[in-house]
């Protein structure tokens, strides 16, 4: 065998075996497998895991983004006419939340954790000095008040109204930013406080919310199950609330919104826990997005989140006492606000029902601008960038006893939003895109072992043919070399042939007895 065929054979031995190899890995999903459930181990609350301490302390800055209604006709609305409203802001915030107080439970695979914030103002994000600037607003305590009276007597109302009148206090306020938002001593509240003292003097939007918490949490860890990585087990020690008229209504689920479980798919709804909402949302698959490189998916509540019960029954739950029903797009929160008539929607009422869009003239609700939403890498999980974007509404309308609310048209009243940002730092983005090359080298390695078995199946294509050609070159040589050998003989028989056959022995005679007489003079010389 020579070293060509040699080199044929084992070429074609090294293809075969790197394709069987290749497309039996491919099928069984060898090294995707692994590498799942690499990430799975990896992807845990405990302290060993790569995720802990961004958990702990995250990277990328969060900012809060305030925009203030300012009404600008509050005597027309007073007089039974349409509120007209001027955006106002924003007025930006870096939100700082480290986790504090972390223990482990339950063998490593519950932990505690506390999630203070706190808030620091950033000028160069903001339109204005929120300590300068001058909004005005519903009075929002005045609201509460008058919601708690409805039910007394119409003179005790009366008399109490009559009282609040003479404080100097109306239906609008006019204040700071900086006080609307992080407080101040309000006159109406003072004067309760004397009368109860665990009523607080002070209101303000973020009142008593810069350096504290949203309650305690027990998250698990995904040791078990990586689907319940970073999944809230109990808030304040409660697994379920019970503000709702539905047990559904009233289940804590999904994560706090910081973290989700590795190898999400485009299928599955995503459940978060909102404290300031009250309760748990989902959010469905939107489309592929890219954040800095980074392929992710783009989550956001669907429309049916904040439905009317008439076209989604399961949001029945949240009505509350059972049967008294906003419409959609509006959530009455009233039951987890002390009492107060406060009701969340999205942005300018995105989203909601065109009648309380139409109340209020100066609200112009866009996807771009007013929509919540999430976009996670899918294999790790991770949020790569995050949009929470909720609206403060109160709830106006007459109150018999209260002559400055004789003439109102009752109208879900916008106070406020705020636009809750993050996006993954430069640093986190650059080992992100470190960790899904290798996520996706290793993954792929079976099809790289498949091309390289497809290229020798080649090589020993060419290889063969060559061989084959150069076989054809030597038989077509050797051939060549027999025709002109018997070509040759032909011709010389043909000369041979041209004397007549009857001279040929006469001739062959003479010529030998004349040698033989040249030989014979020769010898005699």
């Amino acid at each position: 065998m020579t070293r060509r065929s040699c080199a044929i054979y084992a070429t074609g031995i090294v293809s075969a075996h790197l394709l069987i190899v290749g497309i039996a890995l491919v099928v069984a999903q060898v090294f995707q497998t692994m590498i799942h459930e690499r990430l799975k181990k990896e992807f845990t609350l405990t302290e060993a895991s790569q995720v802990f301490e961004s958990w702990k302390n995250p990277p990328p800055p969060v900012y809060m983004e305030y925009y203030f209604f300012n009404v600008t006709n509050p005597k027309e609305f007073l007089a039974g006419g349409k509120a007209a409203v001027q955006q106002i802001g924003p007025y930006t915030y870096r939100e700082y939340r480290p986790r504090e107080n972390i223990s482990f439970l339950e063998n490593g695979t519950k932990i505690y954790a506390l999630n203070p914030k706190s808030f620091v103002f950033v000028p160069e994000k903001s339109v204005g000095n929120p300590e300068v600037d001058i909004v005005r607003t519903v009075n929002i305590p005045f609201v509460a008040v008058m919601n708690e009276l409805s039910s007394y007597s119409f003179f005790l109302r009366t008399g109490i109204s009559m009282y609040i009148k003479s404080l100097g206090v109306d239906l609008f306020l006019t204040r700071t930013v900086h006080e609307v938002l992080w407080g101040f001593k309000d006159p109406l509240l003072t004067k309760l406080h004397t009368m109860r003292s665990e009523v607080d003097e002070y209101f303000g939007l973020m009142w008593k919310k810069n350096g504290t918490h949203e309650g305690e949490f027990v998250f698990h860890t995904g040791v078990e199950n990586y689907l319940d990585y970073g999944k809230i087990d109990t808030w304040n020690g409660m697994r379920k609330m019970n503000w709702w008229s539905s047990n559904q209504s009233n289940m804590i689920n999904g994560t706090d919104g910081a973290v989700f479980h590795p190898l999400i798919n485009r299928n599955e709804l995503l459940y978060i826990f909102a404290a300031d909402l009250c309760r748990s949302i989902h959010l469905a698959y939107v489309e592929d997005v890219e954040v800095k490189g980074i392929q992710a998916y783009r989550f956001a509540p669907p429309s049916d989140v904040l439905m009317s019960p008439k076209e989604n029954p399961t949001n029945e739950g949240f009505c509350v006492p059972a049967g008294d029903c906003l419409g959609t797009g509006v959530l009455k929160v009233s039951v987890c606000r002390e009492g107060a008539p406060i009701v969340v929607s999205f942005p300018h009422f995105y989203q909601a029902d065109p009648m309380y869009i139409n109340a209020i003239d100066g609200l112009s609700p866009n996807k771009d601008e007013h929509e919540t939403y999430l976009d996670l890498q899918p294999t790790s999980g991770v949020p790569i960038r995050a949009c929470k974007r909720a609206q403060l509404n109160i709830i106006l309308k007459r109150v018999q006893g209260f002559p400055s609310t004789r003439f109102l048209n009752e109208t879900i009243f916008p106070i406020m939003f705020v636009n809750e940002t993050a996006t993954i730092d430069d640093d986190s983005a650059s080992q992100m895109r470190t960790l899904l090359l290798i996520v996706t080298l290793v993954s792929n390695f079976p099809l790289l072992i498949v091309g390289m078995g497809i290229i020798l199946l080649l090589v020993l294509v060419v290889l063969f043919c060559r061989n084959r050609q150069k076989k054809s070159e030597v038989k077509r040589i050797d051939f060549t070399e027999a025709f002109h050998s018997l070509t040759t003989t032909k011709d010389e028989t043909a000369y041979t042939q041209v004397h007549p056959p009857t001279h040929t022995a006469p001739a062959a005679s003479v010529s030998v007895r004349l040698c033989a007489f040249i030989s014979h003079f020769s010898a005699l010389g």
